[in-house]
C-alpha cells in the first residue's frame, strides 16, 4: 500500500511536544517555492528523474493552496467526498504538488559542519493532506494530519550551502476520509515551515501547570520539562522554582476570558531560554456546572474555521487578530476552533485577549453518514494509531494555552472504539481539562453533554434535566447531571439567523444550560470576477466542480472581506453582558450584571432623551459596580418636559468601555437599552388646516386627487408629487426567499410551501373603482394562480391639503378569502417610482436591516443612507434591508426633491432598484443591475427568519398567517 493511502498517521516524524519559541536560533522557510503540479501521482513520480532541471518549475508562496494560484481550481462540500469512497483507496486523479526550495544556512548557523552542536529540526505546521519530505535526495519522512505539526530531524543531510527541500504534497490521500470538514478543499504547505535550532541541553518539551484555589485565593505552578532539568522564573511573583516542583502561590491574579491576567516567565536550561506565559486557571465541572476558577461559565461563542477570501486557510497573523477583536468588540466571549486545531498564533491571541476556547481535533469522517457509517474510520482498529495521533499532536502542541479549556475529539464522526480510545489518551495525558464530543449522545467518554441545533423545545427540556432518557440508566444518569451546551445552533446563513433571543433566555434561565456556539464565524467566499469583471465572491460550484453544495459555505456572522453581518450586530445585543432594562415612565432603569468574572466598574453608563429621533437631553447615570449576578435599579434624571405636540419621545441608555482596553477603545458599546416614554402627536401636522380634495376627471381621462394621478379603468396610480408612477402600489405578499426559507429540504421548506401555491405569481383582479368625492376607493381581490384562497383588498385613496402642501394617504384593508395552506412571505403594498431617488433618511428601526425574530438589534432613531447602503450583499442574493417600525420616510435626489411617506402607525420599508423577481434570480450580487426605477415595499408584517438552514424554522409568534390586516401610509414632499 502507498504511503499516502496507509491509514497509519506516517513515518519519520518526530514526537508530538509544546509549541514553544526559545532564544535558540530558526530560520523561516516561507517565501517563493518553485512548483509543478501533476494529475496523478504517477506522472509525478514519473518527473523525479527531472527534479534538479528547471523545466515545468513556477513560482508558489509558501504559504499558500496551490489552487488559489491558478493551478487547478478549488472545491467545496459540505459531508459528501468528492472522490468515491472506498477507504483508505483515493482516486488514481490526484493532484500532486512538488514544491522545492533551495536555501542557504547562515554564516553563523550552529553546525552542521562544524562537529555536535544540537541538531536542526525542519517544522511544518500545516500541509493538506499528506506530504513527503525530501532534504538533498534523502527522504525525511512522510506524514498526515493537515492542521497539525510535523517536525523532521535533518540529522548530517543538512550542508552550509545549497540545500534542495523537496515536498510532495498529495490532494488526496487516506487522511482525507478523516478531514471531511465541511470547507473547501485545498491542497498545499498552507502554513509556515521552518528550520528550528536544538542545541545541546535544549528543551524537548514543556508543560505548564498552573492552577487557581477560588476559596483561598492561591495559585499552584509546577512546570514539566524534558529534559528534566531546569529552572522556572516568575519576576513579577518573585519565584524561582526548579522544574518538576509544585510550588504555592498566595494572592495570585487567575486568568479569565474576562481578565485575561498573564505573568510573564521562564524555563532556563543549559541549552536555552524558554519564554512562557502563564494564566493561572482551574477547569471542573461542579455540581453539573462547567466552572473556572469556582465561577460558571456562560458561553456566548462562535465556531471559527480558518478562513481568507484571497489566502483560504493560508491565514495572515493580522487577520487572526482582526477576528480575535472583532469577537470581543461583539460581546463573543468563547470560540471552538472548528472542526480542526488553528493556527497556534491565534490560540496566543486568545490567551493575550481573552476567549474561552474549545480546541478541536482534525478529524471528520461526517460522509459515511451516507452508508449509515459503514466503514467508519472512527470505529475500526486500522486508524486507531493515525486518530490517537491527531489527539496527541493537537493537545501536546497546545496544552499550555491557559484559554483552551475543553479538548474535542473532534466533529460529525459518528461514534466508535477509536474515538473512546482519543478520550483515554487524553485524559491520562491532561486531566485538568473538559473532554467533549458532540456525537457522543451518551456522553461515556465525555464531560459535558453537547448538541447540534437542537430546538428551542428540546433544549429547555434538557435545561430542566429532563430530557428524553436513554435505554441504559446508568448512562442517563451521568449524562443528565452534566452541563449542557449547543456546540452549534443559530445557523448564520445569509438573512439570519431568528430565535437567538429566545435560545440566550434559556441560556439565562437554567443553569445546566452554559450557552452555545453560533455556526460560524464567516462566510467562505473566495475573492473572484465573471466574464465582465465585477468582482463576487465564489462559492461551490462556481468553479465548475461537477460534486459541490452550493453556497452552504456561505454561513457565517462575517461576510467574506469581515465586514460584520446584521446576524453578527443581532447576536451582539442578544449576548450582551448587561442587561438594560428601561422604564421610562417610572424614570428608571434596572442593570443586571451578566458577566461571568468582573464587576460592573469598568463601563461608563449614560441616558440620553429622544424626540422624534432628535436628542434633547443627555448626561451620565451613576451605577453601582454591580458583581456578576448582580442588579441595581437606578433612577434616570429629571430632563425638563416637552410638549405635547412635539412628537413621539424615547429614552435610551448606553454601558461603554470607561477605559481604552487592549481590544476596544473608551467609549465603545457594550449594551443599550431603549424604552418609549410619550407616543407620536396627536396631530400629524401640528397646527395644519385640513381641507379634503375631491377626485376630479383630468387631461387623457385620468383621475386627479391631491397631489396623485390615477387611471380611471383599474384606479391604479400614475403620477404622485409630479414623479413617475412605474409600478403602482398594489398588494404583495412574496419576497426573495432566504437561505433559512429554503432551508435544507426542497420538498417540505416554507419556499417549497410558497412556491408550491403560487405565492410568487400571485394575480390581481379589479372588482370595481368608486369615486365618492373625497375618496378613491378601488376594490379587488388577490389570488395564485389554482388556488382556492386568496385576500380582498380594499385600496382608500384620500387627499389633505396641509399648511405644509398636500398629502396623498392610502388605506389598505385585507382579508382573508378560503383556507390559506401556509404561512406568508410578507404582507403590504409594492410600489415602483422612476426617478433619480438614491438618498433615504428615515425615522424608525435601524440602522441596520431587522425582521420580526431578528430586531433586538434595531433601535429607535433617525437614520440616512443611500439606497445602496440599503442593501444587505449577503454572498448568495436574498430578501434584505428591511427597517421596521418606520413612522416616516424620506427620498430625496441629486437636486432635493423627492417624496416622504408616513406610516399610520408604522411600516416596515425595503428599497432597492430591482425587482423582487431579479434579487430571487440572482446568484452573486454581482448579477444584480440598477434600473431607473426604485422599488419600494411598505410592510404591514413580515415571515420571520428562523435558521432553518440548519436548524429550527422560525418559531410561532414570528409566522405570518393571513389574517384581517390594514395599512395605512401618507405621501407628502419632504420637509
Amino acid at each position: 500500500m502507498t504511503y499516502y493511502e496507509d491509514p497509519s498517521p506516517g513515518t519519520g516524524a518526530l514526537a508530538p511536544r509544546a509549541a514553544f519559541r526559545s532564544d535558540a536560533r530558526t530560520l523561516s522557510l516561507n517565501g517563493d517555492w518553485d512548483f509543478r503540479l501533476f494529475p496523478t501521482v504517477a506522472h509525478a513520480e514519473a518527473a523525479d528523474a527531472d527534479e534538479g532541471t528547471a523545466d515545468g518549475w513556477e513560482k508558489l508562496p509558501v504559504p499558500s493552496h496551490w489552487a488559489l494560484h491558478g493551478h487547478d481550481a478549488p472545491q467545496y462540500t459540505n459531508i459528501r467526498y468528492p472522490f468515491p469512497v472506498d477507504p483508505p483507496r483515493v482516486p488514481t486523479e490526484n493532484p500532486t504538488g512538488d514544491h522545492r526550495l533551495v536555501f542557504d544556512l547562515p554564516d553563523d548557523w550552529p553546525g552542521p559542519d562544524e562537529g555536535a552542536d544540537g541538531r536542526t529540526l525542519l517544522r511544518f505546521d500545516g500541509v493538506e493532506s499528506c506530504y513527503r519530505v525530501r532534504l538533498n535526495g534523502r527522504e525525511l519522512g512522510t506524514a498526515k494530519g493537515s492542521r497539525l505539526p510535523h517536525e523532521f530531524d535533518t540529522g548530517p543531510h543538512l550542508l552550509r550551502r545549497g540545500n534542495v527541500l523537496s515536498v510532495r504534497v498529495h490532494q488526496w490521500s487516506s487522511g482525507s476520509y478523516v478531514e471531511d470538514q465541511d470547507m473547501w478543499w485545498l491542497a498545499g504547505i498552507f502554513r509556515g515551515v521552518t528550520l528550528l535550532h536544538r542545541p545541546e541541553g535544549a528543551v524537548r518539551d514543556v508543560f505548564v501547570h498552573a492552577g487557581y484555589d477560588h476559596r483561598t485565593g492561591h495559585g499552584t505552578l509546577r512546570v514539566d520539562a524534558v529534559p528534566a532539568a531546569g529552572r522556572v522564573t516568575v519576576p513579577e511573583l518573585g519565584l524561582t522554582l526548579a522544574t518538576g516542583e509544585t510550588v504555592t502561590v498566595p494572592g495570585v491574579q487567575p486568568w479569565s476570558a474576562e481578565v485575561p491576567r498573564l505573568y510573564e516567565a521562564q524555563l532556563a536550561t543549559d541549552g536555552e531560554r524558554v519564554p512562557l506565559r502563564l494564566g493561572f486557571r482551574t477547569v471542573a465541572v461542579e455540581d453539573g456546572v462547567i466552572t473556572v476558577n469556582g465561577r460558571p461559565l456562560l458561553l456566548r461563542g462562535v465556531n471559527r474555521h480558518e478562513f481568507h477570501p484571497d489566502h483560504g486557510r493560508a491565514v495572515p497573523y493580522a487577520t487572526m487578530r482582526e477576528d480575535v477583536l472583532l469577537m470581543k468588540r461583539h460581546n463573543i466571549n468563547a470560540v471552538r476552533t472548528s472542526h480542526y486545531p488553528p493556527d497556534p498564533a491565534f490560540l496566543d491571541l486568545c490567551d493575550e485577549f481573552g476567549l474561552w476556547v474549545i480546541d478541536e481535533a482534525d478529524l471528520e469522517t461526517h460522509g459515511f453518514t451516507y452508508d449509515d457509517w459503514r466503514g467508519n474510520p472512527a470505529d475500526d482498529p486500522a486508524w486507531e494509531e493515525a486518530l490517537i495521533d491527531r489527539a496527541a499532536r493537537m493537545v501536546e502542541r497546545d496544552k499550555n494555552h491557559p484559554s483552551v479549556i475543553m479538548w474535542s475529539l473532534g466533529n460529525e464522526s459518528g461514534t466508535g472504539r477509536n474515538l473512546a480510545a482519543m478520550s483515554r489518551w487524553i485524559r491520562d495525558r491532561d486531566p485538568d481539562r473538559l473532554i467533549h464530543y458532540e456525537g457522543d449522545r451518551s456522553c461515556e467518554h465525555t464531560d459535558v453533554y453537547s448538541r447540534m441545533y437542537a430546538s428551542h423545545e428540546e433544549v429547555e427540556a434538557i435545561g430542566r434535566r429532563a430530557e428524553q432518557p436513554l435505554d441504559d440508566p446508568r448512562l442517563d444518569a451521568r449524562r443528565r447531571a452534566l452541563p449542557f451546551i449547543q456546540c452549534e445552533y443559530a445557523h448564520a446563513m445569509g438573512n439570519g439567523p431568528g430565535g437567538l433571543t429566545e435560545y440566550q433566555r434559556l441560556f439565562e434561565t437554567y443553569e445546566r444550560l452554559q450557552g452555545g456556539f453560533v455556526w460560524e464565524w464567516i462566510d467562505h467566499g473566495l475573492r473572484a470576477r465573471d466574464a465582465a469583471g465585477r468582482p463576487y465572491f465564489a462559492y461551490g460550484g462556481d468553479f465548475g466542480e461537477p460534486l459541490h453544495d452550493g453556497n452552504f459555505c456561505a454561513d457565517g456572522l462575517l461576510f467574506p472581506d469581515r465586514t460584520p453581518s446584521p446576524g453578527l450586530l443581532e447576536y451582539k445585543k442578544v449576548v450582551e453582558p448587561v442587561g438594560i432594562c428601561v422604564d421610562a415612565a417610572a424614570r428608571t432603569v434596572r442593570v443586571t450584571n451578566k458577566y461571568d468574572v468582573v464587576d460592573l466598574a469598568g463601563l461608563a453608563f449614560g441616558w440620553s432623551r429622544e424626540v422624534e429621533g432628535r436628542r434633547v437631553a443627555e448626561g451620565a447615570l451613576e451605577v453601582p459596580p454591580l458583581a456578576p449576578g448582580e442588579s441595581a435599579e437606578v433612577a434616570l434624571a429629571e430632563a425638563g418636559s416637552v410638549a405635547e405636540d412635539d412628537g413621539e419621545e424615547w429614552w435610551t441608555v448606553r454601558a461603554v468601555l470607561a477605559d481604552d482596553t487592549a481590544w476596544a477603545p473608551a467609549g465603545h458599546e457594550v449594551a443599550w437599552g431603549q424604552a418609549r416614554a410619550r407616543g407620536p402627536a396627536a396631530t400629524r401636522t401640528p397646527g395644519a388646516r385640513i381641507t379634503p380634495v375631491r377626485a376630479s376627471s383630468a387631461d387623457g381621462g385620468a383621475l386627479t386627487l391631491g397631489p396623485g394621478t390615477f387611471d380611471p379603468l383599474d384606479g391604479s396610480l400614475r403620477t404622485l408629487h409630479g414623479l413617475h408612477v412605474a409600478v403602482p402600489p398594489r398588494l404583495n405578499v412574496y419576497r426573495a426567499t432566504t437561505d433559512n426559507d429554503r432551508g435544507p429540504d426542497e420538498e417540505t421548506s416554507v419556499a417549497a410551501q410558497w412556491h408550491r401555491h403560487a405565492l410568487d405569481r400571485m394575480r390581481h383582479r379589479c372588482d370595481g373603482v368608486t369615486v365618492d368625492g373625497e375618496s378613491l376607493v378601488v376594490t379587488a381581490r388577490v389570488a395564485p394562480p389554482g388556488g382556492f384562497f386568496g385576500l380582498c383588498v380594499v385600496y382608500r385613496w384620500t387627499g389633505e391639503r396641509t399648511s405644509d402642501g398636500t398629502r396623498l394617504d392610502l388605506s389598505v384593508d385585507i382579508t382573508p378569502d378560503g383556507e390559506w395552506p401556509c404561512p406568508l412571505p410578507r404582507l403590504g403594498v409594492a410600489l415602483g417610482i422612476r426617478a433619480p431617488l438614491d438618498w433615504i433618511e428615515w425615522y424608525g428601526g435601524g440602522p441596520g436591516e431587522s425582521y420580526p425574530d431578528t430586531r433586538r438589534a434595531a433601535r429607535i432613531g433617525r437614520w440616512a443612507t443611500t439606497v445602496d447602503g440599503f442593501q444587505t450583499p449577503y454572498v448568495f442574493p436574498q430578501e434584505n434591508g428591511s427597517r421596521g417600525d418606520v413612522r416616516w420616510a424620506e427620498l430625496r435626489g441629486p437636486d432635493g426633491g423627492g417624496l416622504r411617506i408616513e406610516g399610520r402607525p408604522a411600516f416596515a420599508l425595503t428599497a432597492r432598484r430591482w425587482t423582487t423577481g431579479q434579487l430571487e434570480a440572482a446568484r452573486h450580487p454581482a448579477d444584480l443591475v440598477p434600473d431607473e426605477v426604485l422599488h419600494l415595499d411598505l410592510d404591514a408584517a413580515h415571515h420571520g427568519i428562523g435558521t432553518a438552514s440548519c436548524g429550527p424554522g422560525v418559531l410561532a409568534p414570528y409566522e405570518l398567517r393571513a389574517t384581517r390586516t390594514r395599512l395605512g401610509v401618507g405621501f407628502t414632499l419632504p420637509r
